[in-house]
């Protein structure tokens, strides 16, 4: 892209700098290029990965994208103004802003808001936002088509004739920085004046939501363009006044705070006080409290001087003129002025309660206003009303709040802080972000039961290329010590079934976009939160997440639970599913086998299982038979493919068997990379697989090498989605180097299948020994064939296993034992498929 500054080419056009004359054809056929656009949708996530890389670079003095920006600012404005944009512009606060007014970080996305409905709903742009900016802002403008591409709209943005070209180079910045050219497409830049009134008509004829800034005449010469049926955006000017309780009148406290609203900014800001209400009807106590607070607001000019030269000279004779009538009101018992002899300041008392505005630069009335007359005297006033700054007792804010807000104001605030706001908070009422959007709705039949966003059955989500080394759980873990408090509000460890236990650290909005992408993925795999009755029967204590995770996941889902976790009584256990109907099992293959066959015999009488939805292991195909041949079982799928540290990676659907899943796309990317180097491996062979996580505050898991191994599973599912599949191989700690040979975990437990109808579980267990190694397989003795049957068809069907026997580089043993005494994670109850004690 071209970033210097060229008066002959003042426009931007979607990623093009252009002049008049070209500008002028183009906007002729906008409604074409915004048809054009539509079709293919903007995620979210490429937004706020783009602004996010800019907020970086504006914090940054000495970036080349701050340094290329500073000379278009308007003269005399402080390049500070980029640090600020740069806060605005960071993935923590648009990630707010977007959970706070469309509900979510993928708000286009046809989710269904009540899993129990073939129901979907999203948040849609509403197609073409026209926005009209003030001359006198230099952040609005910018700001504003950044709200207008988060709601997925194309944006045509109009800067006034004597602008500089700040909002073109900036938004030009952001485009760059989107590598999928998306953000470039939805972008117009058009610097003209409002004089030229056919390119405003051009602009606003095709346009879905016109956004104008600006006074009632700056508004209705827009709206004369706007056409029937688009909505009008207005972000006109408001006043806003303080209201003080009767109790802090004398409070010196409180007028110091109001003392410096009013002069901050030289109330130039809608949020400034402009009318200081008392909350009397008393005119004497009107005046007698003006005199006090002009003697505060003479001792806080004293300290605080306004700026010289800062007020034009139709502004000052608006002061003037106002002071002045004041004063002539003065022989009438109407009115009493107390002012500055340098006119800096100035307080006027009206014994009239109407709100009028002040001329600003330090200017403020006071007027009486009784609470029970509150709603009569503003709400004729409404339209224009915006904030009102309170103080009292806690009483009195809590009731004058209501009255309010009642009145017409949008926002309420102590006073002393009437001009500060937070993160997320609505503008005039409204949230921008809606403003630009449509909430949109689509109604299906049972055949889409399993479909939990419908957007999967058209494109996958595309989210940015991870970049950086590869990082591995001491990575993760190291990082993890310098996240910062505020982004570290749950605290999870993991099961520690792969090594030491590991901390994973989430914020809550984090935990709930993770926990909503589990339920999606735990609709595709088959369960009906409408007629399912689940126990969810995972390990609970000691931080570790299971029992919460897929308690929050029901939650979500609306689904009957019975949330009993894990424990050592099956038989109180089973006495509880039976009793309450239970028919959908949640938990840990190992805890889930050992139950069903400790209270076989209750169970099998119940009859009642239908569907089994495991995690943290696999069932065998062997057991998968036992399940469904000997307990009637109809449905055994895993419940999610994740980890502590990343959260639910991958899920089933209805279609999927043995280790097969569909990638959460909306939250992460996936890569296959060979086992010893950092390549991809060819398309469907074996590698290690890489996650890279898009969703997560305050910290970066790029290119995560979680352990595991699988491949790439091509073609389109015949589920209808179009989430990348992938199989999971088992993990790389399943890979043992035994006697120079690799062996597999998963080999030992095919050969057991196949060769012997094994079903059980199965342990394999390293040792050291005087010139050899020894390798022990355990396996269950309830479900056992003869250990040295068992023993041969290893030998016979593991050739590398043979050969280190042969050449006395291992002993083999196989051993039966019962079931609970195979080792497991004391936290998730998982199975330690591998135990290496070699030292």
């Amino acid at each position: 892209m071209t970033h210097a500054h060229s008066t002959g080419a003042p426009h931007y056009w979607q990623g093009a700098l252009i002049g008049d004359e070209e500008a002028e054809r183009r906007l002729a056929g906008l409604a074409a290029t915004v048809e054009d656009v539509l079709g293919t949708p903007l995620d979210t996530e490429t937004v706020l990965a783009a602004c996010d890389a800019l907020a970086t670079a504006l914090r940054d003095p000495e970036h080349p994208v701050r340094a290329r920006l500073v000379p278009h600012l308007p003269e005399g404005e402080d390049p500070s103004v980029l640090t600020e944009l740069g806060t605005y512009l960071s993935r923590g606060e648009l990630t707010r802003k977007l959970r706070r007014e469309l509900g979510g970080t993928a708000p286009q996305r046809l989710n269904r808001p009540d899993a129990r409905e073939t129901v979907y709903e999203a948040w849609a742009p509403v197609g073409l936002v026209a926005h009209v900016a003030p001359g006198n802002a230099v952040t609005v403008a910018p700001l504003s088509v950044v709200e207008g591409l988060l709601a997925g709209n194309v944006n045509v943005l109009k800067t006034s004739g004597g602008d500089t070209l700040f909002a073109r180079h900036l938004l030009a910045e952001v485009a760059a920085l989107d590598p999928t050219g998306g953000i470039a497409d939805r972008v117009i830049v058009l610097r003209f004046p409002s004089s030229r009134q056919e390119w405003l008509r051009l602009m606003c004829a095709p346009a879905d939501a016109v956004a104008v800034w600006g006074g009632e005449s700056a508004v209705e010469g827009v709206a004369a363009h706007v056409p029937p049926g688009c909505r009008l955006v207005e972000w006109g000017h408001r006043i806003s006044f303080a209201y003080l309780a009767r109790e802090a009148w004398r409070d010196r406290g409180a007028l110091e705070a109001l003392a410096a609203d009013v002069c901050r900014y030289e109330q130039q800001a809608c949020s400034s006080p402009q009318v200081v209400y008392l909350d009397t009807d008393d005119a004497e106590e009107v005046f007698a409290f003006a005199e006090r607070f002009a003697g505060v607001l003479a001792a806080h000019t004293a300290d605080v001087p306004p700026p010289e030269g800062e007020a034009a000279p139709a502004e000052e004779a608006e002061v003037t003129t106002t002071e002045l009538i004041a004063r002539l009101e003065e022989h009438l018992g109407l009115t009493r002025v107390f002012a500055a002899p340098d006119g800096a300041w100035r307080v006027m008392a009206d014994t009239r309660p109407a709100l009028t505005a002040s001329p600003l630069h330090r200017s403020v009335w006071v007027k009486p206003l009784p609470r029970k007359r509150m709603i009569g005297a503003l709400r004729p006033m409404r339209r224009y009303l915006q904030t009102a700054g309170l103080a009292g007792g806690r009483s009195d804010i809590a009731e004058l709040s209501r009255l309010a807000l009642a009145s017409g104001v949008t926002r309420v605030t102590p006073v002393g802080s009437m001009l500060d706001g937070y993160s997320g908070e609505p503008h005039d009422g409204v949230y921008a972000l809606q403003r630009y959007s449509r909430r949109v709705a689509v109604r299906a039949d049972a055949r889409f039961a399993t479909t939990a966003c419908l957007d999967d059955l058209v494109r996958p989500a595309v989210l940015p290329a991870p970049v950086g080394p590869l990082t591995d759980k001491e990575a993760v873990q190291e990082r993890n010590r310098h996240v910062a408090r505020a982004d570290a509000e749950l605290y999870f460890r993991s099961g520690g079934s792969t090594g030491a236990p590991a901390l994973s650290l989430f914020s809550y909005d984090d935990y709930d976009t993770q926990m909503c992408a589990a339920a999606r993925g735990l609709l595709a795999a088959g369960y009906d939160p409408a007629r399912d009755r689940t126990a969810n029967l995972f390990y609970c204590g000691g931080m570790y997440g299971g029992f919460l995770s897929f308690f929050s996941v029901l939650e979500r889902l609306g689904g009957v639970q019975l949330p009993l976790a894990a424990g050592p009584d099956h038989r109180a256990t089973a006495e509880a599913l039976i009793a309450h109907g239970a028919d959908t099992l949640f938990g840990m293959p190992s805890y889930l086998w050992q139950l069903l066959h400790a209270e076989a015999e209750a169970l099998r009488a119940y009859g009642g299982i239908r569907k089994i939805f495991y995690g943290g292991e696999h069932f065998t195909a062997a057991q998968r038979r036992v399940l469904e041949e000997t307990f009637g079982v109809e449905v055994v799928r895993s419940i999610t493919y994740g980890s502590t540290d990343l959260g639910p990676l991958g899920h089933q659907c209805t279609e999927s068997t043995g280790g097969v899943h569909h990638l959460h796309a909306d939250l992460h990317t996936l890569e296959i990379v060979d086992v010893e180097e950092d390549r991809p491996v060819p398309p469907g062979e074996t590698g290690r697989l890489v996650f890279t996580t898009h969703a997560r505050r305050g910290q970066a898991l790029g290119r995560y090498v979680i352990g595991d191994l699988g491949r790439a599973v091509p073609g389109r599912c015949a589920c209808g989605s179009l989430a990348p599949r992938f199989e999971l191989l088992g993990r790389t700690g399943d890979v043992m180097r035994v006697a120079t040979y690799f062996l597999h975990h998963g080999r030992f437990v095919t050969i057991a299948e196949r060769s012997a109808g094994y079903g059980g579980e199965l342990q394999v267990v390293l040792a050291a020994g005087d010139g050899r190694e020894h390798l022990t397989v355990r396996v269950e003795r309830s479900a056992a064939p003869d250990p040295l049957r068992l023993r041969d068809a290893f030998l016979a069907d593991y050739p590398e296993l043979r050969t280190a026997v042969e050449e006395r580089l291992l002993d083999l043993t196989v051993e039966a034992v019962d079931g609970p005494s195979l080792h497991r994670s004391p936290t998730s109850g998982k199975l330690r498929t591998v135990v290496d004690r070699r030292g």
